[in-house]
């Protein structure tokens, strides 16, 4: 997260490969009982704008950056740095199925919380901590993000192949407090200015009726 401001601002102007608003998916994971919520966790690069831009969801109770894909031992941001511990940056979204959906989640995901065709970086950021992976907790999430991956490739809404992976969650590990609504606290902080500003106005003009009140 300390790329030049230059290549920040080049990563920014890249956000957005397409014109319009993705397509919705055609399978998604119905509510497990009513009122019951459900998490999401999903990787896409640094979570700091992958966080602000999930918390401002309407269902979304709860936004977490953390580290999934590796080992509770290693789950330090010092560690995971280094890009050696298998962990991916990830946040845990908390979400009420019944006003927003796995697969509208998912729809946010892939049109604006990062460019899902970039292969273990992430605009500035390199390295596999910075991959986009999709960390399912049910058969149910499986079965849709893959199904939104592969409708996603037939329509050939991106310039490049989707690279995002679908795995199982193992684990997920709370980052240290100081990574939490990092951007609400940081709103002037050059990184967050070039790389996640401009997901937050995206996010506004793409998916209105998808907003906090």
């Amino acid at each position: 997260m300390t790329r030049s401001i230059t290549a920040a601002i080049i990563a920014s102007l890249a956000i957005v490969l397409h014109a319009s608003v993705l397509p919705k998916p055609v399978k998604d994971v119905p509510p497990s009982a009513p009122g019951a919520e459900q998490t999401a966790v999903l990787a896409g690069g640094c979570f700091w704008g992958v966080e602000a831009v999930f918390e401002r969801l309407k269902g979304v109770s709860d936004v977490v950056s953390g580290f999934a894909g590796g080992s509770k031992a290693t789950a330090r941001y010092e560690i995971v740095s280094l890009g050696t511990t298998s962990h991916a940056e990830s946040v845990k979204i908390t979400f009420d199925p019944s006003k927003i959906t796995f697969g509208q989640l998912l729809t946010v995901f892939f049109e604006v919380a990062h460019d899902p065709t970039e292969l273990n970086r992430q605009g500035p950021d390199e390295g596999t901590q910075y991959r986009s992976s999709i960390f399912y907790t049910s058969d149910a999430q499986r079965d849709a993000a893959q199904a939104y991956i592969e409708q996603l490739g037939a329509a050939k809404v991106f310039k490049r192949r989707i690279v995002t992976t679908v795995v199982p969650l193992d684990g997920f590990y709370t980052a240290e407090a100081y990574h939490q609504d990092f951007l609400r606290r940081n709103p002037t902080y050059p990184y967050i200015v070039y790389n996640d500003l401009p997901k937050l106005r995206h996010l506004e003009k793409a998916f209105p009726d998808l907003l906090k009140r």
